[in-house]
């Protein structure tokens, strides 16, 4: 396999640019040692053993150097025998023998063609390794933001038989949180805290006990018929709550997927907790893709409407069970509401 990537690099880099005198004289020393085919024999031990047949002195060669050198094929071993000579049954010593011999050409070239190497390494970063698997730049922070601002906001103006008491308490708490964490990573989710990582945590927590706070009220005043005298304010109060709670589940979707933003973009964990469709089928997407919030937003609001996964499957139990609950959540809130608003519509 190395010794292909390094034929690749030439290949590669020889487009751009000729390559050294030295570079191409160690390659005519390498080439020669790759694998032409494989013969199985069998040793007295009655253990299957592999013999390769080389290459001889290549047409590059002669291109580079203009006629073959014979100290070229000092260590090319002859195409009539096995590697090393006859076969004995020190097989293992002869495989070993002939391993070591070519590490040491191959790390004489990562010295001679370091350039091309780096051409190789940029392309397995951008071509091989999908974006959602490799370090990336982090996203931005805006789109949570203003998400969350939005859903403070919605809580806030919740009516008071459902609103926490005093009702300004959690939403400021809310706020003050939310504001101190976009002052300290304004632009970027990139500033990896965990002070940052505990405030974050707070603010989801604080805006999902509100909002389970705000749905119990409510789900218990539709069951005693205490609430839901007139279908408009009802239908208002109950999608406000709905509504919250998508932006809630969304944000613990987000924050828990792979380690958080911090690490899904230091790409620290390849096993996710959520697989969308663009991982399964990446020809489908850009090739530098990989999920930020908006994605976590669709899928909670997905997971809210139809009550079970649609596009984005989840892998993780921590996953399953959390969709498990909001759907459930939903479920309740969206029913209750409904049957109630449709029977005092007028």
């Amino acid at each position: 396999m190395r010794a292909l990537l390094v034929v690749l690099v030439v290949l590669v880099v020889g487009a751009a640019a000729p390559a050294s005198a030295e570079t191409a004289a160690e390659l005519c020393r390498f080439l020669p040692l790759v694998p032409q085919d494989r013969t199985r024999v069998t040793s007295s031990t009655y253990q299957p053993v592999y013999s390769l047949r080389f290459v001889g002195p290549v047409r590059i060669c002669s291109m580079v150097d203009g006629e073959h050198d014979d100290a070229l094929n000092d260590d090319v071993p002859n195409d009539d025998a096995p590697y090393g000579g006859a076969l004995t049954d020190s097989a293992d010593d002869v495989g070993a023998g002939h391993v070591a011999r070519m590490q040491a050409r191959l790390h004489r070239l990562e010295r001679l063609i370091d350039p091309e190497l780096r051409v190789l390494h940029n392309v397995e970063d951008h071509v091989l390794v999908p974006a959602w698997r490799r370090v990336t730049q982090a996203e931005p922070r805006w789109p949570v933001s203003v998400v969350i601002g939005l859903a403070i906001a919605g809580q806030a103006a919740l009516p008071d038989r459902v609103a926490t008491q005093p009702r300004w308490l959690l939403p400021a708490v809310a706020g003050v949180l939310l504001a101190v964490i976009v002052v300290a990573s304004m632009r970027r989710i990139d500033h990896a805290s965990k002070r940052l990582h505990s405030a974050t945590i707070a603010l989801i927590a604080v805006m999902s006990l509100a909002n389970a706070w705000s749905a119990g009220r409510l789900i218990l005043g539709l069951l005693n018929g205490t609430e839901g005298q007139d279908a408009g304010p009802l239908l208002v109060t109950g999608g406000g709550i709905w509504l919250t709670n998508v932006v809630v589940f969304s944000l613990w979707y987000w924050e828990r997927d792979r380690g958080g933003p911090i690490g899904r973009a230091n790409g620290t964990d390849p096993y996710p907790d959520f697989v969308f469709t663009q991982m399964q089928s990446p020809e489908l997407a850009p090739p530098h893709w990989e999920p930020r919030y908006v994605d976590y937003l669709y899928l909670s609001l997905t997971n809210a409407t139809a009550f079970s996964p649609t596009d984005v499957l989840p892998l993780s139990q921590e996953a399953k069970l959390t969709m498990a609950g909001q759907s459930l959540i939903s479920l309740a809130t969206v029913a209750l509401v409904i049957a109630r608003a449709v029977n005092i519509l007028k």
